[in-house]
């Protein structure tokens, strides 16, 4: 049995398997990695193409579509892999790229997660939104990037290429986890529908006692925004939702208390900013992710412990006020790293 599964979920998606799926092949098979294409019950033709044109890549056929969260935990349940890497179908892996990240997990047993340096598809000199050089939450628990802030990407000039680092969350986009660790924490969270899944996860596996890492020797690149665009009012939705939601999940509960509080603060700003700009539809967003966070919450337990929690990343300022701020982005200082 080989040691690491890379795992694509698919749903109709034979263009983008047509236009990644080959250099996937070229720079994953081998002695050591399988490729793996999770089906989630398509209806076009990209299951018939790949079997064809690609024999050497392993199909999990799921009966119907479960979406992004238990396509996957049901795909790494039937993949009996050490090691297995959630990696987007629209992402660009390059030569060598995962065997990095699967020497690191195997030098560093304390390593519950990980990822690799995520470059924009389309400017391949700047990080892409959905990851970036890793992830952080601020002390108000909103995600942000090395290398991305809010909708603001850097040039990539080697400003994180540090052996490794220390993260609070690895993307989604391109994730390496064990397996085992996955499936005894229960995967990703299929009440989140979409967005911040991964975060959730991580802060989970961080909890669990392990750590989670960027290894910047590793590279792919990302279309992104294949799901909502920016600014859509299901994505600001969901966005708010889930993240007050992983807050309640992983804190303890007087820690919690008072983070959402001051959240409740700072989501009441961006609602205000959204009626100044006349943008309605995004503060009603605002407005019912708050109301079915309060309804979903019941789903959950905080944390027992009474001990605080500090994430990586957590004791840094606000990113909202200092976007606001500044209106630039802002490379977090004094990097965590091994």
């Amino acid at each position: 049995m080989k040691k690491l599964g890379v795992i694509i979920l698919n749903w109709n998606g034979l263009d983008l398997l047509k236009k990644f799926i080959p250099t996937a092949v070229e720079f994953t098979v081998s002695d050591s990695c399988d490729l793996i294409v999770a089906d989630n019950g398509s209806t076009d033709t990209s299951v018939e193409w790949l079997e064809k044109e690609y024999p050497q890549v392993r199909v999990i056929k799921l009966d119907r579509n479960y979406g992004f969260a238990e396509g996957y935990n049901r795909a790494i349940q039937a993949a009996e892999y050490e090691y297995v890497v959630l990696l987007n179908s629209d992402v660009e892996v390059t030569k060598g790229w995962w065997q990095p990240m699967l020497e690191f997990m195997e030098k560093h047993p304390q390593c519950g997660a990980l990822q690799p340096k995520i470059m924009a598809y389309n400017d391949r000199s700047r990080f892409e939104y959905a990851g970036a050089a890793g992830g952080f939450l601020d002390t108000l628990g909103y995600p942000y990037c090395l290398g991305r802030l809010f909708d603001v990407t850097e040039t990539d000039n080697g400003q994180y290429d540090l052996d490794s680092v220390e993260l609070c969350w690895a993307s989604g986009a391109c994730l390496m986890t064990r397996r085992s660790l996955y499936l005894e924490l229960g995967g990703l969270d299929p009440r989140f529908f979409a967005h911040m899944e991964e975060i959730d996860l991580c802060c989970r596996i961080l909890n669990r006692g392990y750590k989670i890492y960027a290894v910047p020797q590793s590279r792919v690149y990302h279309v992104g925004g294949a799901s909502l665009a920016q600014g859509n009012p299901k994505k600001t939705y969901l966005n708010f939702r889930n993240n007050l939601l992983l807050l309640y999940k992983n804190l303890p509960a007087a820690q919690g208390r008072r983070k959402l509080f001051l959240r409740r603060l700072a989501d009441t700003l961006a609602f205000g900013m959204f009626l100044l700009k006349g943008d309605f539809p995004n503060a009603k967003a605002v407005i019912k992710a708050h109301n079915d966070f309060r309804k979903m919450k019941e789903y959950y337990s905080p944390l027992e412990s009474k001990e605080k929690i500090h994430f990586p990343g957590s004791d840094r300022n606000a990113i909202v006020a200092r976007y606001l701020m500044r209106k630039k982005s802002l490379a977090p200082k004094g990097i965590p790293k091994t």
